[in-house]
């Protein structure tokens, strides 16, 4: 299922639930079928916007004949009072879609602007901000795709694009050795990188020593990370991963390390503050 095909699907179910049999039966009961109004959605705090195909997908899905006009692109830095988006037509439609609309908004929102942070926080380093597996059901390549509209870059997409052998692989394989080993003589991982999850100097060794091709150094503090950094001296890109925040990121980037994953990202992100405000509108004059 390509991404627009997610989206429209996504919207489909988040209607449904909010529809149900009935439809909006406080909307329907006040305003007449013909009514018309015009809506406009508007930034309540500063940060970067994300998930205006989805927006727009709700008010398609509901009425065809509601315009959308977007005022900003997905990426965009915004300001508080910032206008997003005008929409007008049937004023049923826009009171509808309202909600769907907005919690697509605010989610996705959320994450590009956390990212957002994340990234500013380790400008003037090396270091790349990830996301993680750390996702809603479901919902990942949107919130892969917020993380990217705020500046970050994502890691694997799932468990089948990538090998990662995590603290559970090595204990059920007895070590990192034979975990790669069985990896590597396993046919349907061919052509994927492999990923190797250390938490001590000597498990980065031991990694090393197997060419892998990435390290994740797990829940390591700065001085650790540091030696290991030296240790590697490039032969490896090193991955900096557990315990991750904004408060905690310029450090760990000053590291060295290549990446630094955050599930925080995807999983903590709190909601973009954002609004619907709806007036009268004449289409004789198609005035706002």
């Amino acid at each position: 299922m390509g991404f627009e095909e997610l989206i429209d699907a996504l919207v489909q179910m988040a209607l449904a639930e909010d529809v149900g049999d009935r439809g909006d039966v406080t909307t329907r009961a006040i305003l007449q079928s013909n009514a018309t109004m015009c809506g406009q959605i508007v930034a309540k705090a500063d940060g970067v916007i994300a998930g205006l195909p989805a927006a727009r997908s709700v008010f398609y899905q509901i009425d065809p004949e509601v315009t959308f006009d977007a005022h900003v692109d997905d990426g965009d830095q915004v300001t508080r009072g910032t206008v997003i988006c005008t929409l007008r037509g049937s004023a049923r439609s826009l009171l509808t879609g309202e909600r769907t609309a907005l919690n697509f908004l605010q989610r996705l929102s959320g994450i590009s602007t956390l990212t957002r942070q994340f990234v500013e926080a380790v400008s003037g380093t090396n270091a790349v901000i990830l996301d993680t597996r750390k996702t809603t059901p479901g919902w990942r390549l949107l919130e892969k795709y917020a993380v990217r509209m705020g500046g970050g870059q994502n890691h694997r997409l799932g468990l089948f694009d990538a090998v990662m052998i995590k603290d559970n692989h090595i204990a059920a394989a007895g070590g990192i050795t034979p975990a790669v080993e069985r990896v590597r003589a396993f046919p349907d991982v061919a052509g994927l990188p492999i990923i190797v999850e250390v938490e001590t100097l000597a498990q980065l060794q031991e990694a090393l020593a197997l060419g892998v091709d990435q390290i994740l150094l797990d829940n390591m503090d700065e001085a650790t990370m540091r030696q290991a950094v030296e240790i590697t001296a490039g032969r490896v890109p090193l991955e900096a991963s557990g315990n991750m925040s904004l408060e905690r990121a310029a450090a760990v980037a000053a590291t060295g390390v290549n990446f630094i994953s955050v599930g925080a990202l995807t999983h903590s992100a709190p909601a973009f503050d954002l609004s619907m405000r709806l007036q009268q509108w004449e289409r004789n004059n198609g005035s706002s």
